[in-house]
């Protein structure tokens, strides 16, 4: 089905509220809505979830209509744009089925989740999935063209790639479940589409997930730089800078070509994100009476491997919790020298038989506890204090016995959070370096071919670190769930920051092409959906 905006007239008049410099009071002055120099007529939007509308973990009716393309759109119509259709979900909810089914490995997690709400039925907010079944199937192809061409998950090369889009292909993870709704066939390209519709003016915002895959997974990805073939790329993994590049550049000019002006974003800093900057470091609490009497046990039972580590030279690897105040998570730190086999010796040597020595070297051998540093990403909050199935089974197959192997086999106590729940300081480092050679290259190409560029970067940097003041006096910060500028999957706008980031676009737009689209009212969208 498509959606129609109801759009306003093509040239208006608007009031807006300014005040007078001589009483401070507040006068009504109308102002002329005029496009410049820019054909808004027919608005197409390329982009991933941040452009599709995607936030709280899943794309959804209202969350679509919260978009800021749609926003755009409805601003864009008072300056000569014309209708605006976006491949709408079925429902609220936000799941899907692929023939029916949610889950297509049969391991009990859906593929196709619904989206989070605030819920306070364990006595504390928590973010939790909505209940029910989505209503939309994704086999249940819509027709006809549309202008949001936003696809969650897509990198900057899959908006290039044939089949991008075929149903036939997103089992075997192939093709994109979004895309594959509303792909003018099973061939077509996500850009072939958008550039079928001439038109005369597009938003570009996309790159962004070419670095955030391997962020969210805790740096458990691959830095791609110099491998020019992403048809080899994980996932998780980090697009090389000139995949990037040239990616972006053959939109840029198959739109061009079309004769459409635009605009383009840089992207965020993903390591700023509330997905990373949530879950303390130290969660580990001595006020917790689950963990507290643990504590002096623990302490004793790593004597013995403490004295190992300063033995080898190597006392920031000691693991040590405190009764007084919060301690960090032990974590697995794969950039550490390993030092399984000189720990197994040192323990030996200390009169540890050699199995038990075996496995203490083998599990903490690149441990150490986390440092404000580190960067812990939000679905660590489910595992921390945890029994790991897996390690429990690894160790039982190394011959620990059952009741040492679970207490050995604790997430972030006993057993070393794994790469996948954190990112290191060196992680980081890999991410940033990647993002900042893609922002160079993104204002290098706004450059060439005229576009109008918004740094979104630097907006999003601010709100991070001051906040972004609103009319009301209000103040939209990145504050896990409270803040306003964030969904609760901790990566996506709310529809208020949307708002916020689609003044940026507009302003970007204006001082471009001469023309004066007004702003959108960052209050009149939720920072966090109520249920």
């Amino acid at each position: 089905m498509k959606k129609f905006l109801a759009l306003l007239p093509l040239l208006g008049l608007i009031f807006v509220a300014c005040d007078d410099d001589d009483d401070g009071t507040e006068m009504e002055t109308m102002v002329e809505v005029t496009n410049g120099s820019a054909d808004f007529s027919n608005y197409v939007a390329l982009g991933n979830s941040l452009t599709a509308g995607f936030s709280d973990g899943a794309l959804f009716r209202s969350g679509q209509a919260a978009s800021l393309p749609n926003m755009l759109a409805t601003q864009f119509a008072l300056a000569g744009g014309g209708s605006f259709e976006i491949p709408l979900m079925a429902d609220d909810l936000g799941g899907m089925t692929l023939n029916g089914m949610a889950d297509l490995n049969g391991d009990g997690i859906p593929e196709f989740d619904n989206r989070f709400i605030l819920s306070f039925a364990s006595g504390s907010p928590t973010p939790t999935r909505l209940g029910g079944q989505g209503s939309t199937e994704i086999t249940n192809t819509l027709s006809g063209s549309f202008n949001n061409m936003g696809v969650p998950g897509a990198k900057s090369y899959h908006l290039l790639a044939p089949g991008y889009g075929n149903v036939a292909g997103i089992a075997a993870g192939l093709a994109n479940p979004y895309f594959a709704r509303f792909a003018s066939g099973p061939t077509a390209t996500v850009l072939g589409d958008a550039v079928a519709q001439n038109p005369t003016f597009f938003t570009l915002w996309i790159g962004n997930n070419d670095v955030l895959g391997y962020v969210t997974a805790g740096g458990a990805g691959i830095d791609q730089s110099g491998n020019m073939d992403p048809s080899t790329y994980g996932g998780s993994d980090i697009s090389d800078p000139s995949v990037v590049a040239g990616s972006i550049q053959g939109i840029l000019e198959a739109m061009a070509a079309t004769g459409a002006e635009g605009v383009i974003a840089n992207l965020p800093d993903v390591t700023t994100i509330p997905f990373l900057t949530t879950v303390p470091f130290a969660p580990l609490s001595p006020a917790n009476p689950d963990f507290a009497p643990q504590i002096p046990a623990l302490n004793a039972q790593f004597a013995g491997l403490n004295q190992a580590f300063d033995f080898l030279g190597f006392p920031d690897r000691k693991l040590e919790f405190s009764t007084t105040a919060a301690s960090a998570v032990v974590i697995k730190d794969e950039d550490l020298v390993d030092l399984s086999a000189q720990l197994t010796q040192v323990l030996i040597g200390g009169g540890l038989d050699a199995g038990t020595a075996t496995v203490l070297g083998l599990v903490y051998g690149q441990a150490r506890q986390a440092t404000a540093e580190d960067l812990l990403v939000l679905t660590s909050q489910g595992v921390i204090a945890e029994p790991n199935a897996d390690a429990f089974a690894f160790l039982q197959d190394l011959g620990v016995d059952a009741a040492t192997a679970g207490q050995l086999s604790v997430n972030g106590i006993t057993w070393p959070l794994e790469d996948q729940w954190v990112l290191t300081p060196e992680e980081q480092a890999t991410a940033n370096t990647a993002l900042m050679a893609y922002n160079q290259l993104i204002e290098q190409l706004a450059q060439t071919f005229d576009l109008a560029f918004v740094d979104a970067n630097a907006l999003l940097a601010n709100i991070n670190e001051n906040g972004f003041p609103l009319a009301d006096g209000s103040l939209v910060t990145s504050v896990f769930a409270t803040g306003g500028g964030f969904s609760l999957d901790g990566v996506h706008p709310s529809p208020r920051g949307y708002a916020i980031l689609a003044n940026a676009f507009i302003g970007a737009i204006n001082e471009k092409y001469g023309s004066t689209l007004p702003e959108v009212n960052p209050l009149a969208f939720t920072g966090l959906y109520l249920n």
